[in-house]
């Protein structure tokens, strides 16, 4: 069986296409997906993967359905995940954040998903793709990877913690407010999603020796627990995703700004300090 790493390339996957042991999982639009996908993944709609109620709409589902959807996409414990999406990395980053808190620890990430993949000129197909479906049973979830706001608010000024914002800027400051309060987390360090994805290069993560010397700069240092969000824990998918790659103590707050943001008991700060 091949070794895969976490941060796979187009070219590299597609040598190893035909592997039985390969669950190829798309997270891109439907409308995507049909026109184009990788030969053999299967389809996934996000929604699956979320709770949807207030206040924590980017939970996770019970795991009753957890299992259900990961049955239908006919995981089991050998499989080997690739992640991909067409948006640079957010769902695929969720994704791989879900996989973990399921204890399924082997995935890998295509660099920069179908938009790279169509860039090096690879073979796609289309239409629908139909899984081969299993019977695979989520018991439990490892608490490992994700902080409850509580466990945030207990953290919030220790040094040996980092909070990484991976909204828009103007909802850092508070300049676009979504829930019933803007701001951020006093602490928390802001660096957008987006800004860690090359368009030029299909999408794909940014130089990792050079985001790793950003993450530095930022405070997001190896030797710290931090903690990621956004507004529903999409976006802070793709951080978390990162952070992972680069050696980082990641967990996840689901919860994110939906949450805290509408908690009136919750601390935030306004503007560009951290």
């Amino acid at each position: 069986m091949p070794t895969y790493s976490l941060l796979i390339e187009p070219e590299e996957l597609q040598s190893f296409l035909g592997d039985e042991n390969l669950l190829i999982i798309d997270q891109g639009k439907l409308e995507t997906f049909l026109g184009a996908h990788i030969p053999g993944a299967v389809h996934l709609d996000f929604k699956d993967l979320q709770l949807g109620q207030k206040p924590t709409p980017g939970a996770l589902p019970d795991l009753a359905k957890l299992s259900r959807v990961f049955s239908n996409l006919g995981l089991t414990p050998e499989k080997h995940v690739i992640a991909y999406d067409d948006e640079g990395g957010g769902w695929a980053g969720r994704l791989i954040w879900v996989l973990d808190m399921m204890g399924h620890s082997h995935y890998s990430y295509l660099n920069g998903g179908i938009h790279a993949w169509q860039q090096a000129g690879l073979a796609t197909e289309q239409g629908q793709q139909e899984s081969i479906k299993s019977d695979y049973s989520v018991s439990t979830l490892n608490h490992d990877f994700e902080l409850s706001k509580e466990q945030i608010m207990e953290r919030i000024g220790r040094e040996d913690f980092a909070i990484w914002d991976a909204r828009s800027n103007k909802e850092y400051t508070g300049e676009k407010v979504i829930s019933a309060r803007g701001g951020h987390i006093p602490g928390a360090v802001n660096y957008e999603w987006t800004l860690g994805m090359d368009a030029e290069r299909g999408l794909r993560i940014n130089d990792l020796a050079e985001f790793e010397a950003l993450l530095n700069s930022l405070g997001l240092t190896k030797d710290k627990e931090i903690a990621t969000h956004c507004q529903t824990h999409h976006r802070s998918g793709f951080t978390y995703l990162v952070g992972k790659i680069l050696g980082r103590n990641m967990k996840a707050y689901a919860g994110s700004w939906a949450e805290w943001g509408n908690d009136e008991l919750a601390p935030i700060t306004i503007g560009n300090e951290a």
